[in-house]
């Protein structure tokens, strides 16, 4: 393997840490290199804590002079929560400085690395790339569209039920699926559901990873005309992780105002065909610097966000089980298409097992 990519390899791994952690900023990995030795490491923590050029710096110190420094994300040339790193780096002598991808702000990308090589430090950018891409997929889409990173996670049958004709739907997944769900739960900042799934399963919506380390996500309950019970687990659960119920107009004010008094924040959003206008939603989302959502939802939520082009990623898992029912719910509901053609293709599939149980992961892309 390259030298420099067996570095920034490295990097990643060390920015993966912050996974969940650090939004509405990225995850950055970054490693000193002098004379083939590591001698200084660090990644970002959280949004307001030092960036991990600075923590890799402050393990190097002088060792820092004339090394090269390895960062999965240029580094940034600007005052934010902190100080601009480049100006870190020039002043502890890095000698090199190899980037794996330019900031994906529009106004910024490129500055950081320009400013370093005003400063004679020598630049290289490219290095696994799509790797780095990949990784901060969420902060590129909330960065360069003002849109949170939607992903949605479907359990269902092998012929695509996510419940029986009563609803029965718990559980159709085994427990490692579970898990691996609350891992993803722990990782995002908001995860979203329709009403009908609190009204059908009353679920806690909180992240209990093995363990006990994780983290809730802000839970939001989309809700037109405001049914949410005032007894619901979603309130009444001990969990501290914020709940918002987004509404239309047509929600009684009286019942807004007795969800508040429980706890929980009501916000009134605009309606598209008698529902919560669901890119005002998202954008709403964006606004309060959360970058990522995951979608736990049925049916008819799942296929209007398809529907409006909002779904960035899909998790998908499929249980060796067969429901059968014309009236058994699917993932995905709504209207539907006309023709093959107009499918959605989702692309770029991963695939992992959990005993029995199958899980895809990929990408949509709207038909034609």
């Amino acid at each position: 393997m390259d030298t420099d990519d067996r570095f920034m390899w490295m990097a990643l791994d060390l920015a993966r840490q912050g996974r969940g952690r650090t939004s509405p900023n990225p995850m950055v990995g970054a490693v000193i290199v002098q004379n083939s030795e590591v001698v200084g490491t660090g990644f970002h923590h959280a949004a307001g804590s030092p960036h991990a050029e600075i923590i890799a710096l402050q393990k190097a110190k002088e060792k820092a002079r004339g090394a090269t420094l390895y960062i999965n994300l240029e580094p940034c040339n600007h005052h934010g929560r902190t100080g601009p790193c480049t100006e870190a780096i020039i002043k502890a002598g890095i000698g090199r400085v190899v980037a794996a991808m330019h900031d994906p702000n529009p106004n910024v990308t490129g500055n950081g690395l320009a400013r370093l090589e005003e400063a004679g430090v020598k630049v290289k950018h490219g290095v696994l790339e799509d790797k780095a891409r990949q990784l901060n997929e969420a902060f590129v889409k909330y960065t360069t569209t003002g849109f949170p990173f939607v992903g949605v996670k479907v359990a269902m049958s092998l012929d695509g039920k996510i419940g029986t004709i009563t609803g029965d739907s718990q559980w159709i997944t085994g427990e490692k699926a579970r898990q691996f769900v609350h891992r993803l739960r722990d990782q995002t900042d908001v995860i979203m559901v329709g009403i009908e799934t609190v009204l059908k399963d009353d679920p806690r919506l909180t992240s209990r990873v093995e363990g006990g380390e994780g983290k809730d996500p802000v839970r939001v309950i989309v809700d037109s005309t405001a049914r949410l019970p005032l007894d619901a687990r979603v309130i009444e659960s001990s969990s501290t992780a914020h709940t918002i119920l987004a509404v239309t107009g047509q929600a009684s004010t009286e019942k807004c105002r007795a969800l508040e008094e429980r706890g929980v924040e009501v916000i009134v959003l605009p309606a598209h065909s008698g529902r919560v206008k669901l890119t005002a939603l998202m954008k709403k989302l964006a606004e309060r610097e959360y970058t990522t959502v995951l979608v736990e939802g049925g049916g008819t939520l799942n296929y209007s966000l398809l529907d409006q082009g909002l779904i960035d990623k899909l998790f998908v898992f499929i249980a060796p089980l067969v429901i059968g029912g014309r009236e058994s719910p699917t993932a995905f509901a709504g209207s539907g298409i006309e023709s093959l053609s107009k499918a959605w293709v989702v692309e770029k599939i991963e695939t992992k097992q959990f005993d029995q149980d199958l899980l895809l992961i990929g990408y949509p892309v709207p038909g034609r």
